[in-house]
């Protein structure tokens, strides 16, 4: 049985006493609101339920009145409503002037309750359940023209205007980041508002990028200039110039309601004062619209830029044209499916973790400025969506009627894992399919397995593999304490979600805290158990504050211990405040397992310190060279240094290897290395290039330290032979005779 994760609905966020008292005197304010931290989307003063869409809460209006198509629960779904006929004859309003007053008098309150909605938003009973959409996604399924004629009611696309009104009405966001499927309709959406903000905003100007000038043309075009055609005269300003223009829309004079005032003023279109408002398209490049001021911009396929464009200098650029000082003036509606990594993938893939709405600077923003949004393929797979507009997401026990007439008798969830099945021999063919159709975030980036230097279709059967376990208590995140505060005693473990430590399996308590103590120095007890790898640094903090990280992995080998074989148990990749805390948590870690630890020695600050504490014993020597071959300073402190052609080919082979026999599928089961940072630092790792790839080297590391005798040098001795002086006979016949050696 599928459980969404998309959204969720918070009844408890707000005391219901208090959005009760709020509500009674209509003083919910839209935007952000700081004592609940929520975003509020109501324009009329009072909020209902709270939804919380990718992180973000959102506020919706208080429903009072819901429209019904029918009194039916089973007819109730969303259908365009209907536009009297003797309106759809006025293409503008100069033939609207042209009707007497009384005929005027008639449709004022039609016109007036259509701007309403625009501005606030309606609700309709959907198979029995009253729902809300925004004013914008009214817009577009009343009054927008696509490709298909009037756009289907679909669930999703009521999430994605939930959170675009959210971008729009916080004054923090520069706006969303979407990441998206095939076929979802964001080109048509993002058209549809560019439209309907244009058409009731004075003195701006609204644009277009999309991943080249030709495709940003087609949107303006082929979409946006339809939908501006379409809509009713007392939605839609006189436009300048053609008809259909090619380069520029430009709006003159605004839509206004048709008031009774205005009537009895005399007042014509002509008379007022006109938008100046206007909607062009780009060429793609970095500096796009370099020096201008947009209300608006409609970003499409912004993750398939290709070199030497690039979206995250042109969004720096664009980003600027956003805001006047430290205001937001206006706002970008971005989306794309991604391309392949080296494809403009890459450069997507940074913008929209940037734009996490759980990390924000003390301004209150996101790194990018943008909201991100991930909306699963499943909500909006053509086929799989009902009359309702909701996804099919299991087999049905019969078919269900569809939204386009057609039954549908399985679940979308079978049939992508249909699709997937069948591409299982054309690892391209699935990382395409993946990313043209992503039920998450890692789907969605997939890159070709060509560019990989490990096998990426284990690798992403892994990372596919713990998807579905992320509800599960596998990993455990946390810290390590000295019992009581004092130094060099036992170490324990604590759970807490702030821990910079992941991990999977934590020893039964007579493998906890084995030290061993020899003449005086401390060393590990459970070595037999298993290893770890460590990626060390120096330095606590950098000028650009851009440093690696460091990380630690652990690994356990095959024993007759209770611990599981040939599992990474434990995975960190920090840095924290300064290098002194890593060093004090690395060295915890070892002493809670009493485990060695391989480390770089090119960084060897990480095993001064272990030395200094008596703790020599747990840093392992390279296991490549017998102990007459090391260096003063290797036998002084251990470690293996992050150089030589030997050591880094070695370090990768044994990567690989792992990856072969204990990730993704084998055989009957899938591996159980659950670490997902660490699984796509293999998928993207490149050995020309390691110094990006902390978990890479440290996970490495550890795989070499539990197979170090794979590593040990033999001696080969080669046999001499030494004349003793004897002389050999052969004794056959009757004489013996000198054997002549």
């Amino acid at each position: 049985m599928y459980e969404q994760s998309l959204y969720r609905i918070l009844p408890d966020h707000v005391k219901p006493n208090i959005i009760k008292k709020t509500n009674r005197y209509n003083n919910w304010k839209y935007g952000y609101n700081k004592d609940h931290d929520m975003v509020v989307i109501s324009k009329t003063g009072k909020i209902g339920e709270i939804y919380e869409i990718q992180n973000l809460k959102i506020a919706l209006p208080l429903i009072e009145n819901s429209y019904k198509r029918k009194d039916k629960k089973e007819e109730q779904y969303w259908e365009q409503l209907e536009v009297p006929k003797e309106l759809e004859k006025i293409k503008n309003v100069f033939d609207w002037n042209k009707y007497p007053d009384t005929f005027k008098e008639k449709w004022y309150d039609y016109i007036d309750t259509e701007f309403k909605y625009r501005d606030e938003g309606f609700s309709f009973y959907n198979n029995g359940i009253p729902t809300y959409i925004t004013g914008t996604h009214y817009m577009y399924l009343q009054w927008s023209k696509i490709d298909v004629g009037a756009p289907d009611f679909r669930e999703s696309n009521r999430l994605f205007f939930l959170f675009w009104e959210a971008c729009k009405a916080d004054p923090r966001s520069y706006g969303m980041c979407y990441l998206k499927n095939r076929r979802s309709g964001f080109s048509f959406m993002s058209s549809a508002e560019l439209v309907n903000l244009a058409t009731m905003s004075s003195d701006s100007r609204f644009g277009i990028l999309s991943k080249s000038g030709a495709d940003a043309k087609t949107m303006f075009t082929d979409k946006v200039v339809p939908i501006s055609l379409n809509y009713p005269f007392f939605f839609k300003p006189i436009q300048d110039g053609m008809d259909r223009p090619k380069t520029e829309l430009a709006y003159r004079v605004p839509a206004s309601k048709f008031t009774r005032r205005k009537l009895d003023n005399s007042e014509t279109p002509e008379e007022l004062a006109g938008l100046d408002t206007t909607i062009d398209w780009k060429n793609t490049g970095d500096n796009s619209y370099d020096g201008e001021k947009l209300k608006l911009l409609a970003h499409d396929e912004s993750a398939k830029w290709l070199k030497p464009d690039n979206i995250l200098n042109n969004w720096r650029v664009t980003k600027t044209c956003l805001r006047l000082g430290s205001r937001i003036i206006g706002k970008c509606m971005m989306g794309s499916t991604s391309n392949a990594l080296d494809k403009g993938g890459s450069n997507y893939k940074k913008l929209y973790y940037d734009s996490d709405v759980t990390k924000r600077n003390r301004n209150g923003q996101t790194s990018s400025g943008l909201y991100s949004l991930f909306i699963p393929m499943e909500w909006s797979y053509e086929g799989f969506i009902d009359t309702y507009g909701l996804p099919v997401f299991d087999t049905p026990e019969k078919p269900i009627k569809g939204v386009d007439k057609n039954e549908i008798e399985y679940g979308v969830i079978e049939h992508w894992q249909n699709e997937v099945d069948g591409l299982k021999s054309d690892s391209d063919g699935l990382n395409e399919y993946y990313r043209q159709f992503p039920r998450t975030e890692q789907h969605a980036f997939r890159d070709e397995t060509k560019q990989s230097l490990f096998n990426l279709t284990k690798i992403y059967e892994q990372i596919d593999y713990n998807d579905d376990l992320r509800n599960t208590n596998i990993l455990t995140r946390g810290s390590f304490q000295w019992d009581n505060g004092i130094i060099d005693s036992k170490v324990q473990f604590y759970p807490s979600k702030d821990g910079r430590f992941l991990i999977s399996w934590v020893p039964p308590k007579h493998l906890q805290n084995r030290v061993i103590i020899k003449d005086g120095l401390k060393y590990p007890g459970n070595e037999h158990v298993g290893a770890f790898g460590c990626d060390s640094y120096d330095i606590s903090g950098t000028v650009d504050n851009r440093g690696s990280n460091g990380a630690l992995h652990g690994l356990t080998k095959f024993s007759m211990e209770d611990a599981p074989a040939n599992h990474f148990f434990l995975e960190y990749i920090a840095r924290p405040q300064t290098a002194e805390i890593f060093f004090e948590e690395i060295l915890m870690a070892c002493v809670f397992y009493g485990m060695p630890i391989l480390a770089e020695n090119n960084k060897a600050r990480l095993l001064y310190h272990f030395k200094r504490r008596g703790y020599r014993g747990f840093s392992m020597n390279r296991p490549d060279k017998i102990w007459n071959k090391l260096s003063p300073a290797e036998k002084e402190i251990g470690g293996i240094p992050n150089s030589g052609q030997d050591i880094i080919q070695a370090h990768a082979a044994a990567i690989e290897t792992y990856i072969e026999n204990f990730v993704g599928y084998n055989t009957d089961s899938h591996g159980d290395m659950y670490f997902q940072k660490t699984l796509e630092d293999w998928a993207r790792f490149n050995i020309n290039d390691r110094t990006k790839h902390d978990a890479s080297i440290s996970s490495g590391l550890a795989i070499m330290a539990c197979n170090k005798h794979m590593y040990t040098p033999t001696n080969t001795f080669q046999k001499e032979k030494v004349a003793l002086g004897f002389k050999k006979y052969n004794n056959d016949g009757y004489s013996s005779q000198i054997i002549n050696i």
